[in-house]
């Protein structure tokens, strides 16, 4: 099934815990491009080393293992990467995406052609230690407002290209998607407010036109635009850089009437402050650009 975005979703319910689809199941239709891109991109036109170094017919086993202890994400790049290399490797995953696991434990196991698991090797362990330390990241920003009524969602600040697999990895962490793409959600910038003349004729201009399915969100940079956007009749509102004091006076004055996002700014060591200021939801590109990769590394076993 292609994943469909659920910010809308996000913005009717806006409730703590509601059990709304996000990207979790990644269909191969959508990761095949990905890992025929990135192993042309690592194979060049041969793998000198492995065609010489290992025999034609050798058949090995090796173990995919965590060197840290990590959240599972994304284990379908593994058998996606391995079996476009060779459709006869034996791919077995012993953990679940979204699993917490420690330092040693063995993610998955391979089995079949020693050439076949050395040339796929790096560009899995790539994909995989990237979205594994988005997860990682994102459910350390989970825990830290866990007691608060917001939401983490994460933002369109992904890797161009991949933007579907670190979304995918921020919702196994524990935050929920925000729009996915620029079609599936309406957010009015800074820039759209000066380009349509002001919030009131931007959200009187796209009401006018949207499908009424879909939600307006407005950007503001300052506590007199929270009053404009309460007049203009839009759904949500994007307080963008605002401190944590501004953002409780904002919330303050909103009383209710509209949703109301934290974001810009927003740090694993502030994250918790602004959930405490009342918002509904914190949106933070960090969970994805500032993720560590991590620490994988794949072992072919060697029987004596």
């Amino acid at each position: 099934m292609f994943p469909v975005s659920r910010w809308q979703d996000t913005l009717v319910n806006g409730q703590k815990g509601d059990k709304v689809s996000n990207f979790r199941d990644i269909h191969m239709l959508q990761l095949e491009p990905l890992v025929v891109k990135a192993l042309e991109e690592d194979w060049g036109y041969g793998d000198w080393t492995t065609d010489i170094c290992v025999a034609n017919n050798r058949q090995v086993r090796a173990q995919i293992i965590a060197k840290e202890r990590l959240v599972v994400a994304c284990l379908e790049i593994i058998k996606a990467v391995f079996q476009r290399v060779d459709g006869n490797l034996r791919v077995d995953l012993l953990v679940n995406n979204g699993d917490r696991i420690d330092n040693g434990t063995v993610i998955a196991e391979l089995t079949g052609n020693a050439r076949s698991i050395l040339k796929g090797e790096r560009v899995a362990l790539n994909f995989l230690a990237r979205l594994c330390g988005i997860a990682t990241l994102t459910a350390a920003f989970v825990r830290e407002i866990a007691t608060s009524k917001a939401q983490l969602l994460d933002t369109r600040k992904t890797t161009p290209g991949l933007r579907i697999l670190e979304k995918t990895a921020t919702a196994i962490g524990g935050a929920r998607n925000h729009r996915l793409g620029l079609c599936d959600g309406v957010i009015i910038k800074e820039n759209h407010i000066g380009v349509a003349g002001g919030i009131k004729r931007a959200v009187a201009l796209l009401l006018e036109s949207l499908p009424p399915t879909l939600k307006v969100e407005v950007e503001v940079e300052n506590l007199d635009q929270v009053h404009e956007v309460i007049d203009a009749g839009a759904d949500l509102i994007m307080l963008d850089n605002f401190s944590c004091a501004e953002t409780r006076q904002a919330v303050q004055l909103v009383q209710g009437k509209l949703l109301v996002e934290a974001s810009g700014n927003i740090t694993l060591d502030n994250v918790g402050q602004f959930a405490a200021t009342g918002v509904d939801f914190i949106s933070s590109g960090a969970i994805i650009h500032a993720a560590n990769w991590s620490d994988l590394s794949l072992r072919i076993l060697i029987d004596d």
